[in-house]
């Protein structure tokens, strides 16, 4: 069953956790409270994979609308919110809906460069696609990004843990809604066997700072003041 879906074991592969609108800028309907710094090192991670040619599994967040009497007040299907942040997603990608299947094409991750998995919950294992993908894909690293640290992204370590793969955390490119719940997060990922790293171990540095998708004061302002510094040194 494994080789339908990779024929030989790769070195890495991203898991980028629900990168959407909702929970990455200013105006989304559930943003973390760390959405510039967060935002930056996701766009650097992101044109990593891109570089080094690294597969991504992508997952969203995406619940239906009911006629407006949805219980859930975020990443509605059809909202912008629901959508997923530009600069993650890639030109050769394969998406699919949240429907309770377990098919999946055969080598896929040859034939696309992403793979975007909709779910109807926050534990990624609950939905019967993503839990056959994430169980018998292989990989010596699985690198995690996203959000939420203490929701989804931690689901998604502890249900790879489990399932025997090596994990390693961004923990600069992974977004937080409670300080002290992200924390206790992270202290059991690492206890159950996941590696923490910054995103300039893994991709380096960049001097690009601006997250060039939020329209918020904290953003805008920060891009408005590096064009300054700039002028100023010109």
């Amino acid at each position: 069953m494994i080789l339908q879906l990779v024929k030989s074991r790769r070195k890495q592969i991203l898991i980028d956790i629900d990168t959407q609108k909702d929970f990455l800028l200013a105006g989304g309907k559930a943003c973390i409270r760390n959405h510039r710094r967060v935002l930056a090192h996701i766009r650097r991670v992101m044109a990593w994979a891109r570089s080094q040619h690294i597969p991504i599994i992508s997952t969203a967040e995406v619940y239906p609308d009911n006629n407006g009497e949805s219980t859930v007040g975020y990443c509605i299907d059809g909202t912008d919110g629901q959508k997923k942040v530009r600069y993650t997603l890639l030109n050769d990608r394969l998406i699919f809906a949240a429907d309770g299947n377990t098919d999946l094409p055969r080598d896929m991750l040859r034939q696309h460069r992403q793979i975007i998995l909709h779910k109807r919950c926050v534990d990624p294992f609950d939905e019967p696609r993503i839990d056959r993908l994430l169980s018998e894909v292989r990989a010596n690293e699985f690198i995690l990004v996203g959000a939420s640290l203490e929701g989804a992204v931690k689901m998604t370590a502890l249900g790879l843990l489990q399932r025997g793969k090596r994990v390693t955390i961004i923990v600069d490119a992974v977004g937080t809604h409670n300080n002290k719940d992200a924390k206790l997060a992270l202290r059991k990922m690492e206890t159950k066997g996941a590696k923490l790293v910054e995103t300039k171990k893994l991709a380096g540095t960049s001097h690009l700072r601006q997250v060039g998708v939020c329209n918020c004061e904290s953003c805008q302002g920060l891009a408005r003041k590096m064009s300054a510094n700039n002028g100023e040194k010109d």
